[in-house]
């Protein structure tokens, strides 16, 4: 059965390509939400994963950051797994979100596509 995996990024860009190279893997229905409000709107879609940037304000500056998003999912599904993405590589930040019910903490670097493809074959 495909796994649904919904990717949150307001990077259109950036969000497009990761959907990209996770649909290459195939067995996948990979969906991509501009802001976390639609993702958290669609979650009754039953995603096996989220994939969700921390910085979701740097586009439109009244949006909620992923911090803000994670707790929200929390609310609605304790046992869904998310896996923070950033381009903070501060220590501080990823221990924060991991404290929030993150699974894992990703940084937007020239490696993260294959720390994703990793976390994914342990989690999926």
């Amino acid at each position: 059965m495909a796994k649904n995996i919904f990717i949150v990024d307001d990077d259109k860009f950036f969000g497009e390509m990761l959907k990209e190279h996770l649909n290459k893997k195939g067995g996948r229905n990979v969906s991509v939400f501009l802001t976390g409000e639609d993702c958290v709107n669609n979650l009754d879609e039953g995603p096996n994963l989220v994939i969700l940037d921390y910085n979701l304000d740097s586009v439109n500056k009244d949006a909620a950051n992923g911090l803000k998003i994670l707790q929200l999912i929390r609310k609605k599904n304790q046992l869904l797994p998310v896996v923070m993405l950033s381009n903070q590589d501060q220590y501080s930040i990823a221990l924060q979100t991991i404290q929030k019910g993150a699974e894992q903490y990703v940084i937007k670097d020239e490696e993260a596509f294959e720390n994703i493809d990793r976390i994914l074959s342990d989690i999926l």
